[in-house]
């Protein structure tokens, strides 16, 4: 069964929310996946916790905030790109990721050996 843009989109939207969970102890409040070209482009929202958005009354816990944050989602990196691969069958060439210290959102962007998008374009 070939599977639409669509199913693979929310497939890793609930990998990656069961993934936050499972390695960071909490998961978003939403998560948005799009496939554009060769990228896996994922929007998360709700990913501070109320304490979290306290520190961010500060520049100093800001830069903490953004700097931990990072270091989580990069040293659990090697689980994420298996999750793309098992549900895409698309090796990860690099990652990306940022998070707003204002709105609490978290933006991943993965970007893949080839073009995934081509493969639901008939």
């Amino acid at each position: 069964m070939n599977k639409s843009k669509g199913f693979v989109e929310a497939e890793i939207s609930k990998a990656l929310t069961q993934w936050e969970k499972d390695f960071l102890g909490r998961g978003s409040v939403s998560v948005k996946t799009d496939i554009l070209r060769d990228m896996i482009i994922v929007s998360l929202h709700g990913v501070l916790s109320p304490a979290e958005y306290t520190l961010c009354n500060t520049k100093e816990g800001k830069l903490t905030i953004k700097r931990t944050r990072s270091e989580l989602v990069e040293s659990g990196l090697e689980g994420l790109k298996e999750i793309i691969l098992k549900i895409t069958g698309e090796e990860v060439k690099n990652f990306h990721t940022d998070i707003s210290t204002k709105t609490g959102e978290r933006i991943m962007i993965f970007k893949l050996e080839n073009d995934l998008e081509q493969h639901y374009k008939k």
